[in-house]
């Protein structure tokens, strides 16, 4: 290298020691000051709370209970096991929740899929998601990675353009709602690190014996990557926390693979319109590079599409005779399951592709009896002596 060229790189890397990464700046300060402004309310972190360690050094408020849960359209519909887990968790540690009844959805497989929306149309959506949430008293928790990628990339569009505040300020005006942007947004999956260790406190089963992989989902952490939690503790902070944080806490025997960074495959378009696709990178990409690499006992992610592509495309792989066979769960259901959540009733894993069995089994939990137990409540709904399963059904 020349001189010249030594020259450049020391004089950029002066003037980069002198100034503030940009990256690490706190939206914060902008968000406070629209309010002093009067352009915007914002909903505050109220109670019990822990702060978490974010990429760039920036504390991360997460409120541990009163939480107005925005739920998934994609776990309730294909993985309701992921969702209840979620709740099922945080009635056993004793936090109070709100269960709304009219959310809509967050529209962003629509953004983000097809582009036929518009900017001013995403912003309403989730600024009417958090005025509902804001009314109610209650802190939205959002259970959906692409939904909690989307809603920051909202909040950072509305907090440096007036024009499209404007804009939605009107929508809302005529649904009678505040414009409003909560302190935090915060992915249920950060709520579990927070409360990792009260999870670990409530464990009914040693986990030491069972090896994870973790996906991180890439709505996650890659969309406004500020904001995601990154621990020292974790990967020397050089991975994203989430998930992998709470397994270490679990005592589970955490793994890695070379492929952690790669999407799932699902990638929200392609797996519209190149399914096939979608199933091969899901396979080849991921699960059979952990199989290689790390040979796991379960692929733990932190979000719906990533447990979809995960574990529904390895059915067609097998017909391949390829090497894959990993059963493929949320955090959220390992968790429920460690505390002695039923595998059915709770984190109903017969909604699950790929054979979870095995690990079952290697966990301790006898699933043959837990699903007698289950086609007695069955029958009971069948027989239509009561229209669904109730808390007290699912604890007894």
């Amino acid at each position: 290298m020349s001189e010249t060229a030594v020259s450049v790189i020391l004089s950029k890397k002066k003037q980069f020691d002198r100034e503030p990464d940009r990256r690490s700046a706190d939206f914060h300060d902008k968000l406070f000051q629209l309010e002093a402004e009067g352009e915007l309310v914002v909903q505050r972190i109220s109670g019990d709370y822990v702060e978490v360690p974010t990429k760039y050094g920036i504390a991360k408020k997460i409120q541990k209970a009163n939480l107005w849960h925005h739920k998934s359209c994609g776990q309730c519909g294909h993985i309701p096991g992921y969702s209840t887990s979620i709740f099922w968790i945080m009635r056993k540690l004793g936090y109070g929740y709100h269960d709304p009844e009219d959310q809509t959805s967050c529209t962003a497989w629509n953004y983000y899929a097809s582009a036929t929306s518009n900017q001013a149309a995403q912003a309403a959506v989730a600024l009417r998601n958090f005025a509902a949430a804001y009314e109610t008293g209650y802190f939205p928790l959002i259970h959906c990675g692409t939904s909690y990628g989307h809603y920051k990339e909202v909040r950072s569009e509305l907090l440096h353009d007036g024009a499209l505040r404007e804009q939605v300020r009107k929508v809302l005006a005529k649904l009678g709602k505040e414009m409003v942007i909560p302190e935090e947004i915060v992915h249920y999956s950060e709520w579990l690190y927070a409360v990792r260790e009260e999870i670990r406190s409530r464990m009914v089963y040693d986990f030491s014996n069972i090896a994870v992989t973790v996906h991180p989902a890439c709505h996650y952490y890659k969309l406004v990557e500020g904001d995601a939690i990154f621990d020292p503790d974790v990967y020397h902070g050089q991975r994203t926390a989430a998930v992998s944080g709470l397994v270490q806490s679990m005592g589970a025997d955490l793994r890695s693979y070379s492929t952690f960074f790669d999407c799932c495959g699902f990638g929200f378009r392609h797996i519209l319109v190149q399914r096939d696709f979608t199933r091969s990178f899901s396979t080849l990409r991921k699960i059979e590079v952990m199989k290689a690499e790390a040979d796991p006992d379960v692929v733990l992610t932190h979000d719906t599409g990533c447990v979809t592509a995960l574990d529904k495309s390895q059915f067609a792989a097998r017909a391949h005779e390829r090497n894959v066979g990993i059963p493929v769960l949320s955090e959220a259901q390992f968790a429920a399951l460690a505390m002695g959540a039923h595998p059915f009733k709770v984190c109903q894993l017969h909604w699950h592709s790929t054979n979870y069995r095995p690990l079952l089994e290697k966990m301790g939990i006898d699933w043959r009896e837990a699903w007698k137990e289950f086609e007695v409540d069955a029958k009971r709904l069948e027989r239509g002596e009561q229209e669904f399963l109730t808390w007290a059904d699912v604890d007894a």
